[in-house]
This record gives C-alpha cells, structure tokens and sequence, in this order.
C-alpha cells in the first residue's frame, strides 16, 4: 500500500500546485488566473529639475500629470517619490482653486 508521501508527484491527489508544470497551468497556457493585468511598467522616472518647474501657475506642465479625465496620474505610473507627489497634488490643487486647471473635464 503506498501512502500520500510514497506516490509520484501527479498520483498524490492534489489539486494543482507542486510538480513539474513549467508555469503551465491545465489548460497548456500560461495564464494563472487573476486580473490579467498587463505589464504596462512605470511611465517615466521623474527628476528633481522637472519638480522644481511644477507651480501651480505652470498648468503646461501641470497637465501631464493629470488624464485626459481630470484625475491625477498616480505616482506608481509616474515614477515620483512620495514627496514630489505632494509637491504635485500641492500644485494641482492651487491651479484649480485659480481655475487654471479643470476639477473635471466635462463630455461631448
């Protein structure tokens, strides 16, 4: 009689896990289940010149942290450190209150 331990690796009874299956899940592809959330990786790095020019009266540069929709580009996509992040929402908001900057972009 063989025990859990004693059997080869596909006879234990296991569902998935362990084994030999090169990243493979049944199916044969590579796919592990999840969001499926592609690896866009950060956009930029930013530097301490570009912060040093982020004002709230400069919206030109403003808007390329900002989407198309009015929100904030996170700083896990720009690449900021948490610090320039502020010194960027700081600006983002001074240029809305100055209405230099749209809280939101309205549709066609």
């Amino acid at each position: 009689m063989t025990t859990r331990m004693d059997a080869p690796r596909g006879d234990r009874g296991d569902r998935g896990g362990g084994g030999d299956d090169d990243g493979m899940d049944r199916d044969g592809d590579d796919r592990r289940g999840g969001k499926g959330r592609g690896g866009g990786g950060k956009r930029k790095l930013l530097s301490d010149e570009i912060v040093a020019k982020v004002d709230y009266k400069n919206p030109q540069i403003l808007r390329a942290f900002v989407t198309d929709r009015g929100k904030m580009i996170p700083r896990r996509i720009t690449g900021a450190s948490a610090r320039q992040q502020r010194v960027i929402s700081t600006a983002l908001r001074r240029a809305r209150m100055l209405a230099l900057l749209p809280f939101s972009v309205t549709g066609d």
